[in-house]
């Protein structure tokens, strides 16, 4: 798994979905749905993703007690997408739950189990930030590879981290644990509310296994040429 995943940051289906239309003829497409939409059109927009033959990264990002997580998974373990994610924040027992979650529930529908991500700190926040709300001590690399560690031990198969962190985070745990990378960034584009970013190249060289990549594809005057740039500049 490699892929260059786009976000549909987008606040309806129809609007999600107009989009991807000049995409149709693009093998291999993987896409993030995220709260916003997911909020607005349901499972529905999952249902028709892969009517399209699109694989899906759902990013709803749960945390709360591990039987609610728990729960949660196994209804988002039938819906047949390939990547779910969660706060490795929640904890160990947290973490645990979620993956029977989604055995059980890809079990119950007869198709193939989301890899589980846990997202350690959001790119938008800053060592200094992290340190002062959230009262944490160590320093952001610590403070993440510390929790991909615990995400490892506790049946995750990859986080969702800023690329710099990428080669702690492979230290940490093993080899085929997924870093999978938002916060990318095109050389000239603004960096929005993201603090941690880098380029796609950056990205590859610092050991990223895929990319979610939102604004600098979505806001682009021609969408369909700037994710084949970011894909040239990837490397596939």
């Amino acid at each position: 798994m490699r892929p260059v995943i786009i976000a549909l940051d987008f606040p309806s289906q129809a609007t999600a979905l107009d989009f991807l239309t000049p995409f149709a003829q693009t093998p291999n497409l993987f896409v993030k749905v995220g709260m916003e939409l997911f909020y607005t059109a349901g499972p529905q927009i999952l249902t028709a993703l892969r009517a399209r033959g699109i694989q899906v990264f759902l990013d709803l990002k749960c945390y709360d007690i591990p039987h609610t997580v728990e729960q949660t998974m196994v209804q988002l373990g039938r819906q047949g997408v390939a990547l779910v994610t969660i706060h490795a924040a929640g904890g160990a027992a947290m973490v645990a739950a979620a993956k029977r979650g989604l055995v059980a529930g890809a079990q119950a529908a007869g198709v193939a189990p989301a890899k589980l991500l846990a997202v350690t700190q959001l790119t938008s926040t800053t060592e200094a930030q992290m340190q002062a709300e959230q009262l944490i001590s160590a320093d952001l690399p610590t403070t993440v590879r510390h929790l991909a560690h615990l995400a490892w031990q506790n049946g995750a198969d990859g986080v969702i981290a800023a690329a710099p962190e990428d080669p702690v985070i492979h230290a940490a745990t093993a080899p085929d644990f997924l870093c999978i990378n938002p916060g990318i960034r095109l050389t000239e584009d603004a960096t929005d509310d993201q603090q941690r970013v880098v380029t796609p190249g950056r990205a590859a060289a610092l050991g990223s296994n895929g990319l979610v990549v939102g604004r600098s594809i979505t806001r682009a005057a021609d969408p369909l040429a700037a994710y084949q740039r970011i894909l040239k500049e990837w490397g596939d």
